[in-house]
């Protein structure tokens, strides 16, 4: 299995990385900053570090032209790359910012990150997954509650809409060999997006290695099949229960 992991030098998107990697797939992984990717990739079994922006059309294009090249083909996108509230509001879990205050930049650099990057760069992967005769995409999201809680615009938004995009990416590829499915953590996880000492106490916090056993299944040919769904990390081995009961 030859993946390609967005936002792969922290937080999910490493974790995911590594996980496949340990389970013996191929990895690309991506940051916007080259050098810290291939750093990162370094430490990794049989992985590779790409510089890419998912912002930019052409930075979209270079990174995926290298990574198929690399790795001799793509059969699995994740989709992970995205900044938080942190970057929009530094006390966000503590401090509750009305939209109206929200400067427009900021609103606008979020959803180019969380919404047109997951667009972006499946727009370029898909049709040579369609053409190499199939493929499978991941969109990581969040909680629904994450995506209307007081204070989280445009974060809620913009995983909202990254959310519809891929019941509609879903869509437009069923029956194509192309499947789609959504992967969220399940609950507030501990990365970079994440403000220090800011969980109230008693709170669990799950580890980002939580995304590992899911991401490495939907890698498998017992996902080959699989489309359309949501699934939840943190439920991940009794989704797989409910999916396949023990006779």
């Amino acid at each position: 299995m030859r993946v390609l992991v967005t936002g792969g030098t922290s937080g999910l998107g490493l974790a995911m990385a590594c996980a496949l990697a340990a389970a013996g797939a191929a990895v690309a992984l991506t940051g916007r900053s080259g050098r810290r990717a291939r750093t990162v990739a370094a430490g990794l079994p049989g992985a590779v570090g790409i510089e890419l922006d998912v912002r930019d059309e052409a930075s979209v294009a270079r990174a995926v032209d290298e990574a198929w090249s690399r790795l001799g083909g793509v059969d699995m996108l994740v989709n992970n790359a995205g900044i938080g509230m942190r970057t929009v509001n530094p006390r966000f879990m503590t401090h509750v910012q009305g939209f109206w205050e929200v400067p427009a930049a900021d609103f606008r650099a979020m959803v180019e990150t969380n919404l047109t990057g997951y667009f972006l760069v499946a727009r370029e992967v898909v049709p040579r997954m369609l053409a190499a005769g199939g493929g499978r995409v991941v969109n990581v999201s969040v909680s629904h509650s994450t995506m209307h809680r007081a204070g989280f615009v445009p974060y809620g938004p913009s995983r909202a809409g990254s959310e519809a995009l891929s019941r509609v990416m879903a869509a437009d590829l069923r029956g194509t060999g192309v499947t789609v499915n959504l992967l969220l953590p399940g609950g507030v996880t501990a990365t970079g997006m994440l403000p220090p000492d800011a969980v109230p106490q008693g709170r669990e916090v799950l580890a980002p290695d939580v995304m590992g056993p899911p991401i490495v299944w939907l890698a498998s040919a017992d996902a080959a099949d699989v489309h359309d769904e949501r699934i939840n990390a943190v439920e991940f081995g009794h989704w797989l229960r409910d999916r396949h009961p023990v006779r």
